[in-house]
């Protein structure tokens, strides 16, 4: 034996068997350890590792393990009073993610957006607004200025056929009453068609032991991701714990844009790392995450979808259908850019033919320059506007309120 190990390259060779033995044993309990808990000892989770049975493609019929959720998504910056449950599930994958150390901003309250979007609104000095004045306040209104006035409405997007009815109704008013406030019974006229006593308010109630479910719906540049993140922030002002669904897994910075957003206030966010994931897949996991942490509301990111492309609305159809096998999409919210005009009608017919739209939210209504869409869309989808977005701060989202709109729109 002194004689074996007196020769150098034996000895070499001994440790290195040693070694490697060391090695396969440790490799063994390793994994015996992913077996029996469905994910290694240590280290934090990725959706596409070994072992993980994560296969973006979900189906109508198909169901998703309960087992497989947390390791085929993301969730960071976990607020302090999720289920123990939840928070317990996800401290080994994800205890040393910095973004969950990251400072909390505080949302401003409704009640401050609400009178903030009103002063903004008020001292809009649109092209259109300036005309209307000019021609509402004239002493006399004549053929001439009936004409101006209808042209005006028309360029803001109101619609021709909204205009055309809306005139005719000033017309004969004025005439009844053999002059008046035209801008006054324009205002009137405005306010009836926006109906003011309109339900506008958004379904995100807790019910039956299920979260709320916002589906968010658009095109590519309406602000869609921009608007979940900042109505995230507006229901955590009003106290609701909110969970994140990026389920926009065709942009590729789509899920990043949304987990910052939901970082600033303290939002958790279910995204996927595997590049081209099924959007139904993420949708599932993000609701079936929001029922295990009891969440209030879960707000669903979707891909912007070009109304000419079939497949793609078919595919939003797909992702409605997955996310109601765990819970009811209580609200299907379609982003508008309100800078786009009749084509945003277009795009809203299309949406509404493939998901029940339930309220719209118009984005960059900056100077209610083409604020007149809000009159067409209600009119022609019979949907009410309920949020608008008037900036481009994170809480320059508001519910919408017709009386300040219209004020806006007539310039004050």
């Amino acid at each position: 034996m002194q004689e074996l190990f007196s020769d150098p390259t034996t000895v070499t060779l001994t440790i290195a068997g040693l070694l490697a033995g060391v090695g396969i044993g440790i490799g063994i309990v390793w994994r015996g350890a992913s077996r029996r808990t469905g994910r290694p000892p240590t280290g934090r989770a990725t959706a596409a590792r070994p072992g993980v049975d994560y296969t973006p493609g979900v189906g109508d019929d198909a169901e998703v393990p309960r087992d497989t959720l947390i390791r085929s998504v993301d969730t960071v910056a976990l607020p302090d009073d999720l289920s123990d449950e939840f928070t317990d599930e996800l401290a080994d994958d994800f205890a040393d993610d910095p973004a969950g150390e990251a400072p909390r901003e505080t949302p401003e309250p409704v009640a401050g957006r609400l009178a903030r979007l009103r002063a903004r609104l008020a001292r809009s000095d649109s092209g259109m607004g300036r005309r209307l004045l000019d021609l509402l306040t004239r002493n006399r209104v004549d053929e001439a200025t009936w004409e101006e006035i209808e042209e005006t409405l028309i360029s803001a997007d109101l619609g021709t056929d909204a205009t055309l009815a809306l005139v005719r109704r000033l017309r004969e008013r004025h005439a009844a009453l053999g002059g008046g406030d035209v801008r006054a019974m324009l205002r009137d006229e405005l306010l009836a068609m926006l109906d003011p006593g309109r339900d506008r308010s958004l379904v995100i109630a807790r019910h039956d032991d299920l979260p709320a479910v916002v589906l968010v719906v658009g095109v590519n540049g309406s602000g869609k991701t921009t608007t979940v993140g900042k109505l995230s922030r507006l229901l955590v002002a009003d106290d609701a714990d909110v969970l994140l669904g990026a389920a926009d897994t065709f942009r590729a910075a789509a899920a990043d844009q949304l987990q910052t957003w939901g970082q600033r206030v303290g939002v958790p966010t279910v995204r996927s790392h595997v590049d081209g994931a099924d959007p139904a897949s993420v949708a599932h996991d993000a609701v079936v995450a929001g029922i295990e942490a009891e969440v209030d509301v879960v707000i669903v990111d979707t891909a912007g979808r070009l109304q000419n492309k079939r497949d793609l609305m078919d595919e939003l159809g797909k992702v409605k259908r997955v996310i109601e096998k765990n819970a009811p999409v209580t609200e299907t919210l379609l982003v508008l850019d309100a800078t786009t005009g009749q084509n945003g009608l277009v795009q809203a017919r299309v949406f509404a033919a493939a998901v029940d739209i339930t309220g719209v939210v118009l984005t960059k209504l900056d100077g209610t320059a083409k604020g007149g869409i809000v009159v067409s869309v209600e009119r022609d989808l019979g949907v009410p506007v309920k949020l608008v977005g008037l900036g481009e701060g994170p809480d320059d989202l508001a519910p919408f309120d017709p009386e300040s709109f219209v004020d806006g729109l007539l310039g004050g």
